[in-house]
């Protein structure tokens, strides 16, 4: 089964050593995304911000990977603080509410920066 690794420029991505979207067949997994942009500037300081930032990344990739949100089937939502859930249940449902993926958000002490305050990976299988 032939692999297609998309990049989205992000300089950990070589630095760390992975892909931001892998392909395997119809499977599509998207690393764990941060609400950051190519030069890692933090999209705000509120969960809900971060998090439409980094559903919004996942997005790109999941395109660029010939999928679509819609072709998504699992998401798993890492959090700072337990309290934001609402925050960043708001914007997974703004983007994936009618799809309706299998999802999981549990708190984590931190992420890779201390600013960072959510982390988000989803995967996806592509009919057809």
């Amino acid at each position: 089964m032939e692999h297609y690794r998309i990049a989205s420029g992000s300089p950990w991505e070589d630095r760390v050593g992975y892909s931001r979207a892998v392909r395997a067949g119809p499977h599509v997994a998207v690393s764990g995304t941060t609400g950051t942009d190519e030069h890692g500037i933090v999209a705000g300081p509120h969960a809900y911000e971060q998090a439409k930032a980094a559903l919004l990344r996942i997005v790109v990739a999941l395109r660029a990977a010939g999928a679509q949100p819609s072709d998504v089937v699992r998401t798993r939502m890492y959090v700072t603080n337990i309290a934001d859930w609402d925050e960043v249940g708001r914007a997974h449902a703004e983007v994936f509410g009618a799809i309706r993926p299998a999802a999981t958000m549990v708190e984590v002490r931190r992420l890779i920066s201390p600013e960072i305050v959510v982390e988000i990976e989803a995967d996806a299988i592509v009919a057809g």
